[in-house]
């Protein structure tokens, strides 16, 4: 039965990028974007841990996800910046990379300070 159900996640995840990727290829950034952060898949996730973790697990993952967008942010921009200067794939690996070193330093805070996201 998980496998299934991951399975099914995966096939989900894997539908909405999809669309998004076709219509940003298209041009209609904005569409695309929406699509993409749409909190359908935050929602599903949310669901799925409070099915199978509860009240505590959901509310875990939320206050991990806003702290995680600053990180998120600084990504984003990394590639706007940087895209028209470095091109796609270094700009997608320093953004990646920024990514990573922002999150680790931000767990490293909240581990410290026993926020306990």
């Amino acid at each position: 039965m998980q496998l299934k159900i991951f399975i099914l996640y995966f096939i989900l995840g894997g539908t909405i990028v999809s669309i998004a990727t076709f219509i940003g290829s298209q041009g209609r950034g904005l569409l695309a974007s929406f699509m993409a952060i749409f909190p359908a898949i935050t929602l599903l996730t949310s669901v799925l841990i409070y099915n199978r973790g509860g009240q505590v697990a959901t509310i875990h993952y939320a206050k991990g996800l806003l702290l995680m967008t600053p990180s998120w942010i600084i990504y984003v921009l990394c590639i706007i910046f940087l895209l028209p200067r470095l091109g796609f794939v270094k700009s997608v690996a320093i953004g990646v990379i920024t990514y990573m070193v922002f999150s680790w330093i931000t767990s490293v805070i909240v581990s410290h300070f026993g926020w306990g996201a």
